[in-house]
């Protein structure tokens, strides 16, 4: 079994990248299963139900989130319609939604589950535990989508889940790491598989708000960059019979390549 991984779509200018780019990934290839963090894909901050169907349009099999999913404030509604979207399973008890998630494909089961830090971020229980707690009951191979800012808290949890999960990729920080390797008891591990959206961004937004904020420390309203080169990151892997992972690769197309 092939599996893609889509970095954090930002935006207009990421699904933009992603409608460019998937089928000629999708080619080469030739993954079985599509999972994509779409936490801000709907102009740069949470993701909508129009996004959400538009997205499954693409034949993706999953969309994780993270920390921005309750920024569309629609979300709340209709988070039950989107049935292969899923929230951070250690947001506290009483949200909508679900942070896991099992499919089938060609006869096989697969089990996405998305888990959030708490370093930096904002209120959740321990993603470490209830990563015990979720693979009580997970069938198949396990794929987690570790949104968190730290990579110190992301290693320290690819290094928990070694010989459990199957693959542990993080989210978040939108930079695309190159530390994919395999942990010592068989784990596949990727910092961040980095994001989709315009190149020449800071981590796909315009850069003049950010660097005044850098400068001046005053807020300013974040803006998704729409102008220039656009980005597609990626992470894929093979696995086999045995649900240990035979092969994998990150990927990164930028127009113009």
């Amino acid at each position: 079994m092939k599996v893609l991984h889509i970095g954090d779509i930002i935006g207009r200018t990421g699904r933009k990248a992603v409608q460019t780019f998937l089928p000629a990934v999708r080619a080469e290839y030739k993954p079985d299963i599509i999972i994509a963090n779409a936490e801000n894909s709907s102009g740069g901050f949470g993701i909508s139900y129009a996004v959400y169907e538009e997205l499954m349009r693409l034949d993706i099999d999953i969309l994780t989130t993270g920390n921005h999913v309750w920024d569309n404030k629609e979300v709340e509604k209709s988070i039950d319609k989107m049935d292969r979207l899923i929230r951070p399973a250690n947001m506290p008890e009483g949200v909508p939604g679900r942070g896991s998630i099992t499919i089938e494909k060609n006869g096989e089961k697969f089990t996405c589950v998305n888990l959030i830090g708490r370093i930096f971020m904002g209120l959740s229980d321990c993603p470490f535990r209830k990563f015990d707690k979720i693979m009580e009951d997970a069938e198949g191979f396990v794929f987690v989508d570790f949104h968190a800012e730290a990579t110190s808290e992301k290693t320290a949890f690819g290094l928990y889940a070694d010989g459990r999960a199957g693959a542990v990729a993080g989210t978040h920080t939108h930079v695309q790491t190159n530390d994919e390797r395999l942990l010592p008891k068989g784990t596949l591990y990727l910092t961040d598989t980095g994001m989709c959206g315009a190149l020449n961004s800071v981590i796909g937004m315009e850069k003049y708000a950010p660097i005044e904020r850098f400068l001046t420390g005053m807020p300013r309203k974040f803006e998704v960059e729409k102008r220039g080169k656009i980005l597609f990151n990626a992470l894929v892997f093979e696995y086999g019979s045995d649900l240990k992972v035979t092969g994998f690769s990150t990927v990164c197309i930028t127009s113009g390549d």
